[in-house]
């Protein structure tokens, strides 16, 4: 697979979905929504629309959560709503699935799964020159013809889902700085500096003497 160029322009999307496994309905009353799983049950009481409609497009797979709010002239509006959509993830995140994509048509880069209820993510900035390696307990296999990274005491695990990302994988086998990711991995420093962050994020690299 040919790789983005390092100078070519470069939109990155970020995704979120909910777990495969998770089921999102109403009450017998239609007054809470409720997703259900063999993780249990939660409950979201007196959702919004703009919350409900998220919840239920995430059911079927990843979505970007700017294209779910309401079309309007008012940014505050728009602002209220992305908050709110923000909040309710927030409460249920070990069940939401956060996916880096490039749109490129070549579908999604990398994704981080909660495998725990407290499983919290967001990705890390990890400063320029901090050395950082690969957690030496991560372990990668093959899994559906994608590679996985996991580890027991952690609460995620990451599907590799293109080279690019196992390009930077790959390198965090021994201690290196942000920067020379960017300079060594034939790719744009965003996307680079994204997958790192999305590792980071999730627990996957320590910092390195």
């Amino acid at each position: 697979m040919i790789p983005p160029a390092k100078d070519s322009p470069l939109r990155l999307h970020h995704l979120w979905s909910l777990h495969e496994d998770t089921a999102v309905g109403w009450d017998e009353e239609g007054r809470a929504l409720v997703l259900s799983g063999p993780r249990g049950t939660e409950r979201i009481e007196a959702p919004t629309t703009v919350v409900a409609e998220a919840l239920h497009r995430m059911e079927l797979g990843p979505v970007r959560l700017a294209n779910m709010l309401p079309a309007t002239e008012d940014a505050t509006v728009g602002q209220d709503s992305y908050t709110v959509v923000l909040s309710v993830l927030r409460a249920i995140s070990h069940l939401v699935i956060r996916t880096l994509s490039v749109e490129d048509l070549r579908g999604p880069v990398l994704s981080v799964v909660p495998v725990g209820r407290r499983a919290r993510f967001a990705p890390a900035g990890v400063p320029p020159q901090r050395r950082v390696r690969l957690r030496t307990d991560v372990t990668i296999t093959v899994q559906d013809s994608a590679f996985w990274l996991e580890c027991r005491d952690l609460e995620h695990r990451v599907q590799i889902h293109r080279p690019e990302a196992m390009w930077v994988v790959s390198l965090l086998a021994w201690p290196v700085t942000p920067d020379a990711l960017v300079d060594v991995v034939p790719l744009p420093a965003e996307l680079t500096l994204a997958v790192l962050g999305h590792l980071a994020g999730a627990g996957m690299t320590v910092a390195a003497g």
